[in-house]
Formats: structure tokens, C-alpha cells, sequence
């Protein structure tokens, strides 16, 4: 079996998104139905994260992600990734981000939580 990841995921929604692909079918390949999504304090459901992907995803016009770290022991995922992005008002982002989460049994993610900060262009480690 083959389990999701999150520098995948992060290309099909939202830095190099298939235009002939629909958002929820990409949401349905890297997440379960019952996937939950917990970001600075707060946990949205399926449904508030697919409309919080779909406010990003309007607004970035490219985008890139480099893994640092990531690791999968059982049904546990961990990864530490930074992220660059453009959004369409020509203001960049540069974000380090850490997730740890589960999987459900099929591989797709079943809850992730995150925490990041922002970084300058050339903070890669």
C-alpha cells in the first residue's frame, strides 16, 4: 500500500493543480472522509479545510515545497517541509512548517496538525 504525503498533496491542491482535476478529487485521494486538519490552535473539519484549500488555492499563482524531514512509523506521519509561494497580488511567502499526524487504514490522512514560521527566502535548512 502506498501512503500519502504531504509535498503530493500540496503540489495536486494548490502549486500545480490539474486543471482538468476538480478540488475534491483531489482531497479524496490524500484525505479521509473523516480527515480532521488542526493549524495554529484551531481544528477544522473535512469540509472547512477544503474551503480554506479552495481560499489559498485562489489566491497562489505558484508555488514550491521542499521536504526536509519525514517519517511514517505504522499509521503515525511526521515531516517538516518549507514552502515558497507567490500569491496573486505579487507578495511572496516563505514558511517552515512541522506536521505530525495519522493515517487511516487505506494510506490517506485521517488528522494531521501543523505549526510553522515564516522564514526568509534563503532559510532552507
Amino acid at each position: 500500500m502506498s501512503y500519502a504525503r504531504i509535498s503530493e498533496a500540496l503540489r495536486a491542491l494548490v502549486f500545480e493543480p490539474d486543471p482538468e482535476e476538480e478540488l475534491h478529487q483531489v482531497l479524496d485521494r490524500y484525505y479521509a472522509p473523516d480527515y480532521t486538519h488542526r493549524s495554529d490552535g484551531k481544528t477544522l473539519s473535512r469540509e472547512e479545510f477544503a474551503d480554506m484549500v479552495a481560499r489559498v488555492r485562489s489566491q497562489v499563482t505558484k508555488g514550491a515545497v521542499t521536504v526536509l524531514d519525514e517519517l511514517r512509523d505504522g499509521l503515525a506521519y511526521a515531516e517538516r517541509h518549507v514552502f515558497h509561494i507567490t500569491l496573486e497580488n505579487g507578495s511572496t511567502q516563505s514558511r517552515e512548517i512541522a506536521i505530525f499526524g495519522t493515517f487511516a487504514e487505506d494510506g490517506r490522512f485521517r488528522h494531521l496538525s501543523e505549526t510553522g514560521f515564516d522564514i526568509d527566502v534563503d532559510e532552507t535548512r
